[in-house]
């Protein structure tokens, strides 16, 4: 949750996220924050080998300090999870906290539709 600590992998360091009471921080912006550490956290615990994540790991970086910066912008957070998805879409572990991710990704509005 907010406040607590996290390690990153890639980036090798350590850095806590902040925000809640007292802070105007947008409804959105906290589910998001709550859906990538959780997806974070799963995904450090799976024990098996992926061959791509690392790339998840980057993806779930990017995705963090997006949130830590503000509102971030709808088309690169579908950009993000389609990433994301593709990295680690098939491991059926990491199926209810990317779905998490989804849900989060989809509070900032629909992909606009492409017209003919």
């Amino acid at each position: 949750m907010w406040g607590e600590t996290v390690r990153s992998e890639t980036m090798e360091q350590w850095g806590a996220v902040s925000a809640g009471r007292g802070t105007k921080t947008d409804p959105r912006v906290v589910e998001l924050g709550n859906a990538v550490r959780w997806t974070r956290r799963e995904l450090d615990a799976y024990p098996a080998d992926l061959r791509d994540r690392r790339e998840a790991e980057r993806v779930l970086d990017a995705l963090a300090a997006t949130v830590r910066s503000g509102v971030p912008a709808p088309e690169e957070l579908r950009d993000s999870l389609l990433v994301l998805a593709a990295a680690v879409g098939s491991v059926s572990a990491l199926s209810r906290p990317l779905a998490a991710v989804r849900a989060a990704v989809e509070l900032f509005g629909a992909a606009p539709r492409a017209t003919r």
